[in-house]
């Protein structure tokens, strides 16, 4: 069977991480992902990350940057921008992850390259987007996690505002950027014109509070921090003590609390009007909580876990990273790959969770800079080495030979 995206081509003017995690996906199910590394920056700063980093080489970039190809080339250069310009025809979009003026100032918008392609899509992943009072501005992960509102979130109610534990922003924003450039490249194909995709990490990360959001705008509601992350409106919902360790319950629904009654021996809490139904167990939260934390505590994660499932009580433990990795689904699923690179050696990584006919089974290396930029070069510019040797003695490719 053949891959989904086989015959897409992307330009990636992209580095560090969210806009190599929304094409990395796209690359394990077939697009061709070319990343045009810049000669004066030495490339993606992903590929300098500690820790577990060599040279040009490191395990952060490997996450990101997998089944791609690179080519070195200054953008900025007249010889850069010619080879560039041979490129566009034959790619079906060019993608960025830059300041929200970066686009305009490297002309690699819609307006600057319909000319050479009116079917080319450009798609662009920036902090703040690309108008507006803020476009200009960096972007990062934490800045959107604050302004956003998710650290004023997250957390105990008595501690500091907290970020997620993981740069969810960044890893969101390259989903829906993955998602709308594909949705642009469907629309050209269908009618022949491209267009610019303009996603930003502080309008994904404001879009991800979703009904908090629609709560405060519609009601005037003022989120507040929960204990132990529990859910704001739903009780129970959120992590729970055992003698052990702890262990996550979500009754979203009257029966699942009637099973956790019934798994617990707290079948008395049905018939008091404070817990009987789940608005008043919202209203009464914390007499409820300490009433299943009292019995939670007198058992281990895994006798209450085992305990939970029989029941069928939404549940599951407080995995660590390692926990998390060794767990029997990632096992069965077969999560994790292997492949083994020239310099870091054996390198172990989870699956892409996109699974459909086609996806990549195995991974190939992330690209060495500007490994393939003569291999690209004649297969999609139909150049010749002689032309691709006068555009290197001009300074196209920096300082890669090629």
């Amino acid at each position: 069977m053949r891959r989904p995206l086989e015959d897409v081509t992307i330009l990636a003017v992209e580095q560090y991480g969210a806009g190599p995690w929304g094409t990395v996906h796209l690359a394990d199910l077939g697009a061709r992902i070319v990343k045009l590394e810049d000669p004066g920056s030495k490339g993606d700063i992903g590929r300098y990350v500690p820790p577990f980093q060599e040279g040009e080489d490191s395990l952060f970039f490997e996450t990101f940057c997998h089944n791609k190809e690179s080519i070195s080339l200054d953008l900025r250069s007249a010889v850069g921008r010619e080879t560039f310009e041979r490129l566009v025809p034959h790619a079906d979009a060019v993608f960025s992850n830059l300041r929200g003026d970066g686009p305009a100032k490297l002309r690699i918008t819609y307006d600057d390259l319909k000319h050479l392609n009116p079917a080319i899509v450009c798609a662009s992943l920036t902090g703040f987007g690309m108008t507006g009072p803020r476009a200009a501005e960096g972007g990062y992960d934490y800045i959107a996690q604050g302004m956003a509102g998710w650290m004023s979130l997250t957390g105990d109610p008595d501690g500091p505002p907290t970020k997620s534990g993981l740069s969810l922003v960044d890893m969101s924003t390259g989903y829906a950027a993955a998602l709308g450039m594909m949705c642009a490249l469907w629309r050209a194909r269908r009618d022949g014109v491209g267009c610019d995709v303009d996603v930003s990490l502080f309008e994904t990360a404001l879009n991800l509070d979703m009904y908090v959001t629609t709560w405060h705008l519609s009601r005037g509601w003022e989120p507040i921090r929960t204990r132990n992350s529990s859910h704001p409106s739903i009780v129970p919902f959120g992590n729970f003590p055992t003698a052990d360790g702890w262990v996550v319950i979500a009754c979203a629904k009257q029966k699942f609390f009637e099973n956790l009654c019934g798994a617990l021996g707290t079948e008395w809490m049905l018939e008091d009007e404070r817990f009987a139904t789940m608005a008043a167990r919202s209203e009464h939260r914390d007499a409820c909580t300490a009433e299943l934390e009292a019995v939670l505590a007198t058992d281990t994660t895994a006798h209450w876990v085992a305990a939970l499932a029989a029941a069928d009580v939404p549940s599951g433990p407080i995995y660590s990273i390692a926990e998390a990795c060794a767990d029997p689904q990632t096992v069965a699923r077969d999560l994790i790959a292997e492949t083994e690179h020239p310099v870091l050696g054996t390198v172990r990584q989870v699956r892409s969770p996109l699974r459909m006919p086609g996806a990549a089974e195995e991974l190939r290396p992330a690209p060495k800079r500007g490994e393939h930029t003569r291999q690209v070069l004649q297969e999609l510019a139909g150049m010749e080495d002689d032309e691709i040797d006068r555009l290197a003695e001009a300074g196209a490719f920096g300082d890669v030979e090629v």
